[in-house]
């Protein structure tokens, strides 16, 4: 392919890559704040911070809450299948296989339902709705431009990292996961449109949105022993990554058919509610939970507790057919993980680094799980405003997990809902040498 500006409707394109980016941005902006409405009308508190809210909050009202978000997934699923004719696509289906096509209705409509039963608190991540919308909107205006299936393609990749730039102000982060994630290609000629529609989305969403880093952590060292403890730990979490993310594919592909896309999600989420009763930790996306461990405020045996609960609640939530994302979330893991493994060195290394080792596992997982290096260390510096003091372990640790992971399974969270055909032909797409390798078909 030749460079975007020399193609054949280059205007059309850069033209859709600023307002796809604006699009996006309000898009961001009006979802984050839906959120903080549905939360603070289902939790009180002040909309932002769940765990608080559900600590005080009655013990019945957990479970009337979540079987009130099953049933919500349940009638929105329903009331979406009957709106639209179109089956849902999955944006990494959307891109790989359907040039960024995607059913408008069906996946707006999916989007504003993941927002409102995560602010209820479905133990799902927050950023899918942004990036469906930002997929929509670029599918839509690639349409109205007629742009090239190759433009389009690339368009709707940049837009959907833009929506989680701009939902969580990382607009290098976002563009990064949009090329190394998504469109599955660290190119010169697609970094341009990416940065682009990061930066212009995120800048929109400020105009609305407090521009503050997501994660609020100290200043912490990369010493010698953390280094070692990163090349011990990296190993463990690349292979526990590749459970997580076979128990993400498997969840997906047994989702509730028939009637049972009605009851299962109220079951579920009910079962979640209850658990939440005594570990309130298991509600939302998981941000409040992955902050007091970056910061060393978890207990040892909570840790580990959370560490078992915490994703088989996502995994139920998900299986249930309830819609959301899984980046926060994972890095919720991560970060319990991370502070699981680093309990024995947290006594005798430097006091309060057990918060770095939370920081390094959920930068760790978030890597391996979604098989993008490079767009997890910037998102983790973005996130939380530091790294450069603990660049060395960071490092180590995310490329001997992804290393691992990558090995022994092709599959990450986002390729979860593709067939084995279907990852067979991304992977060799992506990696021609790999087409040697026997096709499942």
């Amino acid at each position: 392919m030749s460079p975007i500006l020399a193609e054949r409707n280059a205007v059309g394109f850069w033209l859709a890559v600023l307002l796809t980016g604006v699009g996006t941005g309000l898009g961001a902006a009006a979802l984050t704040e839906l959120l903080q409405l549905v939360q603070h009308a289902a939790w009180s508190g002040n909309g932002t911070d769940l765990l608080d809210a559900a600590a005080t909050t009655a013990p019945w009202r957990h479970v009337v809450i979540l079987v009130g978000a099953g049933l919500l997934t349940g009638a929105g699923q329903l009331l979406l299948g009957r709106l639209s004719a179109a089956n849902s696509i999955d944006i990494t289906a959307a891109i790989w296989f359907h040039a960024g096509r995607l059913p408008a209705l069906r996946t707006l409509g999916s989007a504003v339902l993941s927002i409102l039963v995560v602010g209820m608190g479905a133990s799902l991540g927050r950023e899918g709705a942004p990036k469906q919308t930002g997929a929509v909107i670029a599918n839509e205006l690639s349409e109205t431009m007629q742009l090239a299936d190759d433009q389009r393609r690339l368009l709707v990749a940049c837009c959907a990292g833009a929506g989680m730039a701009a939902a969580y102000g990382v607009p290098l982060g976002g563009a990064l996961f949009a090329l190394e994630v998504l469109r599955g290609e660290l190119a010169l000629r697609f970094v341009l449109p990416a940065l682009l529609t990061s930066l212009v989305a995120t800048g929109v969403s400020w105009g609305f949105l407090p521009d503050a880093t997501t994660y609020q952590i100290p200043s912490y060292a990369g010493t010698l022993s953390v280094t070692a403890w990163a090349v011990l730990a990296g190993p463990i979490i690349g292979v526990f990554s590749v459970g997580y993310v076979r128990a993400v594919a498997w969840a997906d592909h047994h989702r509730p058919k028939g009637p049972w896309r009605l009851a299962a999600p109220g079951l579920a989420l009910g079962a979640v509610g209850a658990a939440s009763i005594p570990f309130p930790q298991l509600l939302g996306n998981g941000r409040d939970i992955a902050q007091l461990a970056f910061t060393g405020q978890v207990a040892p045996l909570l840790l580990v507790s959370l560490l078992v609960l915490r994703p088989i609640a996502t995994l139920i939530c998900l299986g249930s057919g309830t819609p959301g994302g899984l980046f926060t979330p994972t890095l919720a893991i991560g970060a319990l993980l991370g502070g699981v493994l680093g309990v024995p060195l947290s006594y005798v290394g430097p006091s309060g680094s057990s918060g770095l080792f939370a920081v390094l596992g959920a930068a760790a997982l978030l890597a391996a799980t979604t098989q993008g290096p490079l767009s997890a260390i910037v998102l983790m510096m973005e996130l939380t405003g530091h790294a450069r003091a603990f660049i060395v372990p960071l490092l180590l640790i995310v490329s001997i997990a992804t290393l691992v992971a990558r090995t022994i399974e092709p599959r990450s969270i986002y390729d979860a809902r593709l067939t084995d055909a279907e990852v067979f032909k991304r992977q060799r797409n992506r990696d021609p040498q790999s087409g040697t390798q026997a096709d499942p078909t």
